[in-house]
């Protein structure tokens, strides 16, 4: 089973700065402990200084990363507040059928309650659904989860480009 490791690097910081990432290291633990023959895909592993690219490589690793999100079996994402990058490869994952699981507060935000198949309020609740073998039933056939989406949510509408979408509700 291969699972990207999704959450905020650095939110909504006007520097450049990243937030702690302990928690990739507390997921990768779970994980690798507890379910066998996992594989982690983890952006900030494989980019520890991508705050210093400059725009080219930054624009590719944020491509390739993305990417990456759409070529696994589960996005888990860490959410403890917004991330526009994490909801950008929450959206690949959606589109591409993979199953998404999301420890955070904000279980009202949109991008949660469209994308995600399953939320955990926290970190703490994550780690323990993983180390008492919840994550791991989930994908007892081969890695498939299962948890089926609603089919008429397999592919992301278009975004309507129409110039009557500007208007606000």
């Amino acid at each position: 089973m291969r699972v990207f490791i999704a959450g905020v690097m650095q939110g909504s910081r006007t520097d450049r700065l990243i937030d702690e990432q302990d928690y990739r290291q507390r997921i990768t633990e779970a994980l690798t402990t507890h379910v066998p023959g996992v594989r982690i895909i983890d952006p900030f592993e494989l980019n520890p200084d991508s705050v210093d690219y400059d725009g080219d490589k930054s624009r590719q690793t944020f491509l390739t990363n993305t990417a990456k999100a759409a070529d696994v079996d589960v996005l888990i994402a860490y959410l403890p507040t917004a991330s526009m990058g994490t909801a950008i490869e929450m959206w690949i994952a959606f589109g591409a059928s993979k199953h998404i699981v999301v420890a955070s507060p904000l279980k009202h935000n949109w991008v949660i309650q469209v994308t995600a198949d399953q939320v955990l309020p926290d970190l703490d609740s994550l780690i323990t659904t993983i180390e008492n073998g919840g994550f791991a039933r989930m994908f007892a056939h081969d890695g498939k989860a299962t948890i089926e989406k609603n089919q008429e949510a397999q592919s992301p509408p278009e975004p309507s480009r129409s110039p009557s979408s500007n208007n606000t509700p």
